[in-house]
């Protein structure tokens, strides 16, 4: 059996559950904010210790005049893919056409390598 759930449904469903998640997290904590929305990371910030271990994040507010330093004991990269490395196979219009934004060249893939990450299989598939 399947229960179909379109997007925009779903999209309310995990939100919610997120937002529960953060509400709980600020309660155990006592941290005020604990969830930052539009925040450029630009470079990930090393371990004084272990050099290979992430330790923090510098970035910035794509909306407002701020810069954030992020500590952390854990680190998770979670980013999007690479735009604009294949060649499209449509002409004329088809080439400024993109399901992801156009400015995400794939620099927040390094980040995770210069820390030791390893890459496998990014934006390609089997021939």
């Amino acid at each position: 059996w399947q229960i179909m759930i379109h997007g925009e449904s779903y999209k309310v469903i995990v939100a919610e559950a997120a937002k529960l998640a953060l509400e709980n997290n600020r309660k155990a904590t006592g941290v005020d904010q604990n969830h930052f929305e539009r925040v450029f990371i630009v470079k990930l910030l090393p371990d004084r210790d272990d050099p290979k271990k992430v330790a923090g994040a510098v970035g910035f507010s794509v909306r407002e005049h701020k810069i954030y330093i992020f500590k952390c004991k854990t680190a998770l990269l979670g980013t999007g893919g690479c735009v604009n490395i294949f060649k499209t196979r449509s002409t004329a219009e088809g080439q400024g056409r993109a399901w992801f934004p156009v400015w995400n060249s794939g620099s927040n893939l390094i980040m995770a390598v210069e820390y030791g990450g390893q890459m496998g299989r990014s934006e390609s598939r089997p021939a």
